[in-house]
């Protein structure tokens, strides 16, 4: 056989699937497409996450199109995060041009235009469906790691939990969190050190700082009622194709904490809240994070250590989760680790640093008869990747360079009318646009403090309309008040100076 027919031979077989799978694109030989080859993913094998690499302009945001695309027909709801704000206009379907009919043409797959149901959503205060979680769902545990607190303030942390589940005070928002740390180092100091131990007031402050410092970024939007539901994200329209939900990140792209917050408290509800799901035809949702490396940058190691294990479990779930950035080395190696899917878009080759990293991603990719790797590598052109996944047997396929398939749906951003109209119709805005704040920590505790300063007040009127009591009466009476509730304090000290001055 020729070499081309060894070729094809050598990719088909590699990319036979029995069960169902999207189509990605044709294999490249000798930088020309091989119409008699086809690049197959198995839907079987999508839960076990994957990487979207390469420079910008190289394509990696219509890699990701078309992914959801193929996701969506197979009736596999998808969430991606947008943070460029590119992906919109998978809401509309695309337009067939001559540049189009001739790639497909090339990789010999059939090319026609479509739309897919598409909800829009928000972290801040963008219009779209408003996504919250409460500071109670996070935990003291999940909440002292994204603080990055120590042991000693994951412990204060962890007591702060404990006294507002004995006193029946929901941890709902950031006001909720704060007001609970000034209480329990001024009004509350006494009460909480005879029932939960001393706490050190400059722990106390560090704690509020870090909390600070998230409310600056946006978490104020986000810490909240009405709670997003899990469920709300696995929607199929009434054709059976999967609800594309865009995550609208453009205005956060400068507050990497609340970025990395939401990932990680959504991974975990994810992890919690979805059944175990075993060898699966197909997952239940995927995820695509863009911009990665905002995640992983601001994360401290033992954040790192969190997000790898829910990578590494919640694809029991049924939930793959990929991995979109420029350069493969941005991902940690614990979790470049439990990739099976990568897409390697074109590298370049400016200093030699990046000589070095092309040399370190090429080295990441299985060996070829076919391909000098590195040096393909610089050469892909636009729409072009490496790829390599798991066949259902969980065994890598051979490396393949892959003329991609084009998007069906536009290949452009909605215009503000169009936006407009998809918020409009959707039941999900609507659902999640009521801002509640009930009673919570906060009002529990300013009615507690209002009220126990009332109650002195009153003390000290009767006090003065009484006969001139002697001042061991006033001690006694003042110190039994202390004893059942250490905020009255402030009120002794007042009766007392008043005695101590006749």
């Amino acid at each position: 056989m020729s070499n081309k027919d060894n070729f094809i031979q050598h990719i088909n077989e590699g990319y036979t699937s029995k069960g169902e799978s999207i189509i990605l694109g044709a294999a490249i030989l000798d930088a020309e497409p091989v119409g008699e080859t086809q690049v197959r993913i198995p839907l079987k094998t999508l839960n076990r996450h994957g990487l979207i690499a390469g420079a910008t302009g190289t394509g990696k945001t219509k890699t990701i199109q078309v992914l959801s695309e193929q996701l969506s027909s197979f009736g596999i709801p998808v969430l991606m995060m947008d943070i460029k704000g590119d992906f919109s206009g998978i809401a509309q379907p695309g337009e067939e041009k001559p540049f189009i009919t001739e790639r497909h043409a090339k990789i010999n797959i059939p090319y026609s235009t479509s739309s897919f149901p598409v909800e829009l959503m928000t972290l801040s205060a963008q219009d779209g469906v408003r996504m919250r979680a409460t500071i109670s769902e996070f935990g003291p545990v999940l909440f002292s790691r994204i603080l990055d607190l120590n042991d000693t303030q994951a412990g204060v942390m962890a007591v702060i939990f404990k006294y507002c589940d004995d006193n029946k005070m929901p941890l709902l928002d950031l006001k909720d969190i704060k007001k609970v740390l000034n209480y329990i180092t001024e009004e509350g100091k006494d009460e909480i050190s005879e029932n939960y131990g001393k706490i050190s007031t400059a722990t106390t402050g560090t704690i509020l700082r870090k909390i600070i410092e998230l409310e600056q970024q946006g978490g104020d939007f986000f810490f909240g009622e009405k709670s997003f539901e899990i469920d709300d994200l696995m929607r199929i329209d009434e054709n059976g194709k999967g609800y594309i939900n865009i995550l609208r990140l453009t205005d956060i792209q400068d507050k990497p904490k609340l970025f990395s917050t939401f990932m990680l408290s959504l991974l975990a509800e994810i992890y919690q809240q979805m059944p175990e799901k075993g060898d699966v035809d197909q997952p239940e949702l995927v995820l695509f994070i863009d911009e990665a490396h905002l995640i992983f940058d601001e994360a401290s190691k033992v954040l790192l250590d969190q997000i790898e294990t829910i990578i590494k479990l919640i694809r029991s779930k049924g939930i793959g989760v990929y991995f979109v950035t420029q350069n493969p080395m941005d991902i940690p190696k614990g979790v470049l680790a439990q990739l099976g899917l990568k897409i390697q878009h074109a590298l370049r080759a400016f200093t030699a640093n990046d000589r070095q990293a092309i040399k370190q991603t090429a080295d990441n990719y299985p060996t070829s008869d076919y391909y000098q790797t590195d040096e393909v590598l610089t050469s892909l052109g636009i729409g072009e990747a490496f790829v390599t996944a798991l066949n259902e047997k969980g065994i890598p396929t051979p490396l393949a360079a892959t003329m991609l398939r084009a998007p069906q749906s536009r290949m452009d951003i909605l215009v503000d009318s169009e936006i407009e109209a998809i918020n409009a119709k959707s039941k999900l805005v609507k659902k999640y646009a009521e801002e509640i704040d009930r009673e919570s920590a906060y009002e529990i505790l300013t009615k507690k403090i209002e009220e126990a300063f009332e109650q002195a007040e009153e003390t000290e009127v009767e006090e003065k309309k009484s006969n001139e009591p002697s001042t061991a009466e006033v001690i006694g009476k003042s110190v039994t008040k202390v004893v059942t509730s250490a905020s009255f304090i402030r009120g002794v000290f007042g009766i007392l100076m008043k005695i101590f001055r006749k």
